[in-house]
């Protein structure tokens, strides 16, 4: 079965914690990728840019609106993802708390929505 895990990032823990623990945890979520893409897991990942470049698109009664940022106010903001394969859930768990973004942050797991008729 195939899952997303999202990583919310806590930008404001992540500068106290310094540029050098930043990098360490770039590495350790490469180091991640190839482990799961030597096994089979890995379909893609990737960090997203900064939420300073974020657009946030609604359509309400036909009107286009275009905001900056993302729409929560929160102090967690998606940073990257994950689309992996994985037997069980069990083993999506312990993949999600190896991320170095789990201990600075939330990893969210949800299980792909298989729909007939979308490209793949």
């Amino acid at each position: 079965m195939r899952y997303m895990l999202l990583c919310y990032d806590d930008g404001a823990a992540w500068e106290k914690a310094g540029d050098e623990a930043l990098q360490a945890a770039v590495r350790e979520a490469v180091q991640l990728t190839h482990e799961l893409d030597a096994k089979g897991q890995y379909i893609m990942a990737s960090p997203l840019e900064s939420t300073k470049t974020a657009r946030s698109v609604r359509v309400r009664d036909g009107k286009q609106l275009v905001t900056d940022g993302p729409f929560a106010e929160t102090r967690e903001h998606l940073g990257g993802f994950y689309l992996i394969e994985a037997d069980n859930l069990d083993e999506v768990i312990r993949i999600a708390a190896r991320h170095p973004g789990a201990r600075m942050g939330t990893v969210e797991i949800r299980p792909i929505m298989e729909i007939p008729g979308v490209p793949s």
